[in-house]
């Protein structure tokens, strides 16, 4: 029906449904990539589908995980590197799923700008699906909202939402004991924590993310941007064989503060920090914002991302897995029974 009254549109209050609309189109093809047994739905419903029984399970428990990326993003604004902050935010809600013995299977993100760039937005959500790629999890959904005078110039934010299943009597942690080892698998960088203090730390060293890396042939910024190691597969494989007590992804809180979330009181744990080679990033954000090394360890992952413990007596055929993706896995402690967190060695 064609309107006598002539009048504001909603596109001339900033908010573009074609551009949403074409989005869409933009992101099917990528999106589709990502497809896996169980998903029967396609992008632009007003719901996803999800087939569990077809995925292969029998009896699942569900497990949810959401997150964002931090203020990591504001670098991947200031630079425009936008095509690998979409890894970031898949690889920090699926790590944690498998931190419960689940398998990721399906995710969904939301994307909120003042105004919607297609080509940045396409970048952004093509990152996404290549995170769902790399953890055999599917981009089954998400939402683009486009709210002019809640963002302003090229900013936005991402919100990211993972949904994985155990079989039930699978789940993690199992029980934890007296002189089980810790294993941890290395970081690619910093992560996505811990933005804050390493945007400060930029700001006092007199650098910018444009200024050639002092630990790297690259630009700061770029090496800032590491994208976030996703542990998916890896860890589902040394699942498989049950030899699996626990697993703990290193996130804020660090190193310090993540492993004995999975433990019963009255354990603790005793970490090496001198088992594995500290990477050059974490050296110069000690050096260049005089990080303390209680703080740094509190902090960041300091190189190690995601921790797995084991029965002592597993050690070689859960090494023999993960050493088949990594080219060094380290020994970094062991469990005891002292309550408490402590740490041996020097970090820096």
């Amino acid at each position: 029906m064609k309107s006598k009254i002539s009048g504001l549109t909603y596109a001339q209050s900033g908010v573009d449904i074609d551009a949403g609309n074409k989005l869409i189109d933009n992101i099917k093809p990528a999106a589709s990539k990502t497809s896996r047994a169980g998903v029967i739905s396609s992008l632009g419903g007003f719901g996803a589908l999800f087939d569990l029984k077809d995925a292969g399970f029998k009896d699942p428990v569900l497990v949810s995980a959401t997150d964002g990326v931090g203020t990591k993003l504001r670098i991947a604004i200031e630079l425009e590197i936008l095509d690998t902050i979409g890894i970031d935010l898949v690889a920090m809600c699926v790590n944690d799923l498998i931190c419960q013995g689940a398998e990721p299977l399906f995710f969904l993100d939301y994307f909120a700008t003042g105004n919607l760039d297609l080509e940045k937005a396409t970048k952004v959500i093509s990152g996404i699906a290549e995170g769902c790629s790399m953890s055999n999890c599917a981009l089954i959904g998400g939402e683009t909202a486009e709210m002019p005078g809640m963002y302003k110039g090229a900013d936005f934010d991402l919100a990211g939402f993972a949904v994985g299943a155990f079989e039930r009597g699978l789940h993690l942690p199992k029980p934890i004991k007296n002189g089980d080892l810790i294993i941890g698998l290395p970081s690619s960088g910093i992560h996505s924590n811990g933005f804050s203090l390493v945007r400060k730390i930029v700001e006092i060293s007199g650098l910018n993310y444009n200024s050639p890396s002092p630990f790297s042939d690259n630009s700061l910024g770029f090496e800032l941007l590491t994208p976030t190691e996703i542990y998916a597969k890896p860890c589902l494989k040394v699942i498989e064989t049950g030899q699996i007590l626990g697993l703990a992804h290193i996130t804020g809180g660090g190193l310090t503060e993540n492993i004995i979330r999975i433990l019963e009181p009255g354990l603790g744990l005793e970490i090496n920090l001198e088992s594995w080679p500290l990477p050059a990033v974490f050296n110069w954000l000690a050096n260049a914002g005089s990080v303390d090394p209680v703080e740094m360890l509190k902090t960041f992952n300091c190189g190690i991302g995601m921790v797995l413990i084991i029965p002592s007596a597993s050690k070689d055929l859960v090494k023999q897995i993960l050493e088949s993706f990594y080219d060094q896995v380290f020994e970094i402690g062991i469990v005891n029974n002292t309550g408490q967190v402590s740490f041996s060695g020097e970090l820096l």
